[in-house]
């Protein structure tokens, strides 16, 4: 049988490395069409631009800083509840759905995607990026949110609890 901790010692700073790279892309994307649309020369194309760009920008550096904040903290050993599988869970729960939305609402902003060479939309190519971004941060997230479940399961089905720490 596997060595599960010792695969979650070796996959959480993995893991959770990737949702900060990935976040970093995503927040730069979409920090600068915010700042590219509220100070150029052209203005978002609509509302729905402004606003889910908006939430992408904040869901965006959500990831990254609290992802920081789990990583260290699991790497150090320290932060008690906050380094349990039931925190981990919760917050890749709401994260989750953060991403599904993020995702959803871009592409549905960019009517499925855009061929760049066929449209006048500004900034187009950086917007369908964006796109692709928010949607391999949500697949990340769903890696590491079911392996939260699963080691949620374990762990009470073995006679813990979900408040044991992470991987320990």
């Amino acid at each position: 049988m596997p060595d599960v901790d010792a695969s979650v010692r070796r996959g959480h700073p993995v893991i959770f490395g990737a949702l900060i790279v990935f976040g970093i892309i995503e927040g730069a994307i979409t920090s600068w069409l915010v700042r590219q649309y509220q100070h150029g020369e052209d203005s978002y194309p609509n509302g729905a631009f402004r606003d889910r760009l908006r939430f992408a920008v904040f869901t965006s550096w959500w990831t990254v800083i609290l992802s920081i904040l789990y990583m260290v903290l699991y790497l150090v050993g320290v932060g008690g509840i906050f380094t349990s599988i039931a925190s981990h869970t919760i917050w890749l729960g709401l994260t989750w759905i953060f991403w599904l939305a993020t995702a959803a609402s871009l592409t549905s902003m960019l009517g499925g995607g855009y061929v760049c060479s066929h449209t006048d939309l500004t900034y187009c190519n950086q917007n369908v990026a964006a796109e692709a971004f928010a949607w391999i941060e949500w697949i990340i997230m769903t890696f590491a949110l079911i392996a939260s479940i699963l080691l949620g399961y374990r762990a009470m089905r073995g006679g813990g609890s979900a408040t044991d720490r992470m991987g320990a």
